[in-house]
């Protein structure tokens, strides 16, 4: 009996193993539909990239914190001041809201003084990339 049995098994497996070795699970032919819109956009990412200069200009920190409020912060400072430009920056552990982008230090200072009327914390910075 305990032979017919382990006979059993080994067939069993044998019937498995035998059936799994003529499943495929992928052909050789790979395609890729890619939407032409999305070509697009990687060129118009590419450009604002390439035009945001960060090394050579002022910009001020109005905000130092966690990622709702800067958000908020961003959201509230783009309405009053449509003429600047605004960005949320992630340094470990917290989240900074810098403004502007200054080619001198003397104008970006004269508009440290206007921004520290709504936020007195707002200081100055010259980013290093």
């Amino acid at each position: 009996m305990r032979i017919l049995t382990l006979k059993t098994g080994i067939l069993t497996a044998s019937l498995i193993g035998f059936s799994c070795m003529n499943l495929y699970a992928q052909g050789n032919n790979l395609t890729v539909n890619q939407d032409s819109k999305f070509e697009q956009l990687l060129n118009e990412k590419r450009k604002i990239n390439s035009s945001i200069t960060v090394n050579d200009r002022y910009k001020i920190q109005i905000y130092n914190g966690d990622s709702e409020s800067s958000k908020k912060i961003l959201s509230d400072f783009r309405k009053e001041y449509k003429n600047y430009d605004g960005t949320i920056v992630f340094s470990t552990p917290t989240y900074k809201v810098w403004v502007g982008n200054f080619k001198s230090r003397i104008e970006s200072e004269r508009n440290l003084v206007e921004l520290k009327k709504k936020y007195p914390n707002a200081f100055l910075i010259k980013p290093n990339k």
